[in-house]
């Protein structure tokens, strides 16, 4: 056996290469002062390997002698800050198509929650029980009727999908079709996908928040004249703001 490099000695008699001992004695000893400088931990069991880890890295050693508990670095203040942030609360809002009624619910309380200052604490989509419109922008009239009383709609329509019933925490439906739409898809999916058993416990009507009007269900504004939009936006700017109001003191 003959020595080839500073790394590997050679055995003629088997063409084998061995790593050289003295390197992993010597990176073995390098990692002891790492850790008896950085974080002195006592000793443990007897091991023939030696573990530790920095950061997201994992190294090993044989030296034949201890093995020492895992050099564990403590995040910054500023990273641990960061990891325990408060969720937002998510609200979905949900209609037939995703063109009207729930991308304007979407709009009146996006706008009433930053009129709050309360962006950062709220997660707001909209959805539809169809994908007939999947990819479209909200109606131009429904758009134009919410303009005009200073609220924007940016959202472009997509049907509920099986993961909505674990991001959301609250899912709005605009009438009692909608609302049996809904459930029906969660039965479905429920059996095939991994969703929390209580989830339809989260399914409420949209017009069960409002306090102003005695409506059950915003009615879909599709097919009528203008004054049928006017009336959905009435009903959501009544249900959005006691929805904030309900949501808020839940949290407190």
């Amino acid at each position: 056996m003959v020595r080839t490099s500073s790394t590997t000695l050679y055995s003629s008699a088997t063409n084998t290469r061995f790593p050289n001992p003295s390197l992993n004695l010597q990176f073995c000893h390098n990692a002891t002062k790492i850790l008896s400088l950085k974080n002195p931990l006592p000793l443990i069991n007897k091991h023939p390997s030696l573990q530790y880890s920095h950061h997201h890295h994992q190294k090993k050693c044989t030296s034949g002698a201890i093995n020492f508990r895992p050099l564990v670095i403590k995040a910054s203040s500023s990273s641990m800050a960061s990891s325990t942030k408060i969720k937002p609360f998510s609200v979905l809002f949900v209609c037939l198509g995703n063109i009207c009624r729930s991308p304007a619910a979407e709009g009146v309380f996006t706008d009433i929650v930053k009129k709050r200052g309360l962006d950062s604490e709220f997660k707001i989509d909209s959805a539809g029980t169809i994908d007939y419109h999947e990819g479209n922008p909200a109606d131009p009239r429904m758009r134009a009727a919410s303009k005009r009383r200073g609220v924007e709609i940016t959202s472009i329509s997509r049907p509920i999908r099986p993961s909505d019933f674990r991001d959301f925490d609250i899912i709005l439906a605009m009438d009692k079709q909608n609302r049996e739409d809904i459930m029906e898809a969660f039965n479905r999916w429920k059996f095939r996908e991994t969703l929390p058993d209580d989830a339809h416990k989260k399914v409420k009507l949209m017009c069960s928040f409002c306090k102003k009007h005695e409506e059950t269900e915003v009615p879909d504004p599709y097919y009528g004249g203008p004054q049928g939009f006017e009336k959905v936006l009435d009903l959501l700017e009544d249900a959005c703001e006691s929805l904030l109001d309900n949501i808020l003191a839940e949290k407190n």
